[in-house]
């Protein structure tokens, strides 16, 4: 199949909310863009090591990024010594990713994959999964979600870790939109706002500075939703972080990371 050229959200684009659709969006030029959007080393020194630190925490070595994107994390954690296997359901991220991995000096194991489907196409096991860059919010059907976190909790390790992360989209339904861009999308002269929201749509526009736009159409998940599935779907507990505090104002983060074990710990009480 030819590759676009162009995005094509159809005559009305607030319509467009379908799970699938993700992949033509992630065209060839914004692909090109999207490390000019998050900037690598801001964002590596926005974050600090935060996730190194919680899959250390759970011992975690054999980790499967699911939304690998360009590759900053499947190459952040190659570099701090996890085996890694990087998928994406976008070729074009993939291909990016590898190249990216390939001018740092190393060769990504990648592997092109539906989350609905995962285990389908990766017949490992793992300590840990990550799923992050507001990647979850590609889902736009409840059963798509419970099918992908079940996926997730299948190729996890009996003590595995699901770590995953997105937009506090409850503060931009409920007060509006606002940010710093201090720790995701931390690019110079660039944008990502919302130019169209309600309950079932967050389509966000992305401007670079030679005044090329794009966009992408996303579910706008709240917190305590997303909490509730991975209880339902099996995991034990979930412990989420605002902008990675464990303490923290409702609306005050751009972004929730929720972290959430198979294993069963009995005298743990769930995190807020």
């Amino acid at each position: 199949m030819p590759v676009a050229e162009r995005q094509d959200f159809g005559s009305d684009p607030t319509a467009v909310r379908e799970t699938d659709h993700y992949q033509q969006e992630y065209i060839s030029a914004f692909v090109d863009k999207w490390d000019q959007l998050i900037s690598w080393e801001d964002r590596a020194a926005g974050e600090g090591d935060f996730f190194l630190r919680k899959l250390h925490e759970h011992g975690a070595e054999r980790v499967l990024d699911v939304a690998t994107g360009t590759g900053f994390h499947s190459i952040r954690l190659l570099e701090a010594g996890f085996d890694v296997t990087s998928a994406d359901g976008s070729a074009e991220m993939l291909g990016k990713a590898f190249e990216n991995g390939r001018k740092r000096g190393h060769i990504l194991r990648t592997v092109q994959a539906d989350w609905r489907w995962l285990s389908r196409d990766i017949q490992e096991s793992f300590d840990a999964v990550v799923c992050l860059g507001n990647s979850f919010t590609h889902l736009f059907d409840e059963r798509d979600r419970r099918k992908a976190l079940a996926e997730f909790y299948a190729v996890l390790k009996h003590d595995g870790v699901l770590i995953l992360d997105q937009r506090n989209y409850d503060a931009i339904m409920d007060e509006g939109y606002s940010s710093r861009h201090t720790y995701y999308y931390c690019g110079n002269n660039v944008s990502a706002e919302p130019d169209y929201v309600d309950e079932g749509l967050a389509r966000f526009r992305y401007r670079f500075p030679d005044q090329s736009e794009f966009y992408l159409n996303m579910f706008p998940l709240r917190r305590d939703y997303v909490r509730r599935l991975t209880a339902e779907v099996g995991f034990q507990s979930t412990m989420t972080y605002g902008d990675f505090k464990e303490t923290y104002r409702e609306n005050d983060p751009d972004f929730f990371i929720h972290v959430a074990e198979k294993s069963y710990d009995a005298g743990r009480e769930e995190g807020q």
